[in-house]
């Protein structure tokens, strides 16, 4: 059987993917890829995505030059999530989010204002980032 096979594919043929950064383990973004973008993913040592407003293959970081390596792919137990650790390229630190942050988990549920606050600072004005 051919690995991606045991990978459960959802109904439009995609599987969700989480990037964690290798080394500090924090989460950086959560994604989607199809049997190809993983297949790339694999072959490459770099992440592929399908971005789904674009309906295409997605390179991370083909327009803002944040490059995610790849070091090592993990399957869940329930064989429909797919855990990437990864180095995040491009600047130091890492950014992975488009709005210029180190991770795209950076709003944090504040129970006294019953709502959510940005923790983590902007690293990169996204308007320089992407032109």
């Amino acid at each position: 059987m051919n690995w991606l096979d045991e990978v459960k594919w959802d109904a439009q043929g995609l599987v969700p993917v989480i990037a964690q950064e290798q080394g500090s383990n924090d989460v950086l973004m959560f994604a989607w890829m199809n049997r190809e973008a993983l297949q790339k993913t694999a072959e490459l040592g770099r992440a592929v995505y399908y971005s789904r407003s674009r309906q295409r293959l997605w390179f991370k970081g083909e327009e803002s030059g944040h490059v995610q390596t790849v070091h090592d792919i993990r399957l869940d137990c329930d064989n429909d999530v797919v855990l990437l650790k990864v180095t995040q390229q491009g600047h130091e630190p890492g950014i992975a989010c488009h709005t210029g942050r180190h991770s795209c988990f950076f709003q944090q549920y504040d129970a006294g204002k019953a709502g959510w606050t940005a923790v983590d600072p902007v690293l990169k004005d996204p308007e320089s980032i992407y032109k």
